[in-house]
């Protein structure tokens, strides 16, 4: 396993709470997609397009903070406990596969593991504790 990084999910202010965060812990952003940058978002509310998809802050000290904003049109809501999950970037899609399935026995699986548009193998589960988990291996090269 490489590293174990927080990924927060806010309800249309993740740039801004991001842009916080960078101010007090300092770093750089290095993704930075909004939603309107994936396949698919022409089928999107025009005032979600916007939205930060996925936005990654490497702080001075070489933390790992990401985050997404939930989309009304899918009916997300910000509810305690789901606004916060671990990603682990394993190694392999085997790691993946074996993380996935151990952590997710008991709970809720989020989004079935499965390659991605993005270049990875990711897969979402919340355990039978609550706690979310993002699961993702990204293929060489990407």
């Amino acid at each position: 396993m490489q590293a174990i990084s927080t990924y927060f999910n806010f309800m249309g202010n993740t740039e801004e709470a991001m842009n916080f965060y960078k101010s007090v812990f300092g770093g750089e952003f290095t993704a930075f997609t909004r939603f309107k940058d994936a396949p698919g978002s022409e089928n999107m509310p025009p005032h979600e397009q916007g939205k930060m998809m996925n936005i990654t802050l490497v702080t001075k000290s070489g933390a790992v903070l990401m985050a997404t904003d939930f989309l009304e049109s899918m009916e997300q809501k910000l509810e305690p406990g789901n606004n916060i999950h671990l990603v682990v970037n394993a190694d392999s899609e085997e790691e993946v596969n074996n993380l996935f399935k151990a952590l997710s026995a008991g709970g809720v699986v989020e989004m079935p593991v499965n390659k991605t548009f993005w270049g990875a193998y990711f897969g979402m589960c919340r355990d039978k504790f609550g706690t979310g988990w993002m699961l993702n291996y990204t293929y060489p090269g990407n």
